[in-house]
């Protein structure tokens, strides 16, 4: 079974299903709150919905509201598991604490692109690849 280190950003620990992004996320503008549908157009998810997975992806991107939206995303139960991220910044750390989402960062995240499904262990910094 293959563990991969990581650093703990929001703690807490969950499995499930892969979502995995090359391209950053902004969650203002990009992801319906009460859906969990991306929506910015273009974008390699649009018109998946991020709810109940573990979502995989480079860093953030755009206004500091998005920190919101990932709080409203728990609010409407429509949160992602867990948040793997390669570099957390502001607007993804304060999303995550404030919506008590496990998230972790300081991951080379194309050796999750193939995986299926994962456990996140935010409180001891560790990735378990399950399938």
């Amino acid at each position: 079974m293959k563990r991969i280190k990581c650093n703990p950003v929001s703690g807490g620990k969950a499995e499930g299903e892969v979502i995995f992004t090359k391209e950053p996320i902004s969650f203002y503008g990009g992801v319906d709150m009460k859906t969990a549908r991306v929506i910015e157009k273009g974008h390699e998810l649009e018109g998946k919905s991020i709810a109940g997975k573990v979502l995989v992806f480079p860093h953030g991107k755009g206004s500091t509201v998005g920190s919101y939206v990932i709080y409203g995303l728990k609010k409407y139960g429509k949160a992602p598991l867990a948040l793997v991220v390669e570099e957390a910044e502001a607007i993804i750390i304060s999303g995550a604490i404030l919506a008590s989402i496990p998230c972790v960062d300081g991951v080379k995240i194309n050796e999750l692109e193939n995986v299926k499904k994962i456990m996140v262990n935010a409180d001891k910094g560790e990735i378990e690849v399950i399938e």
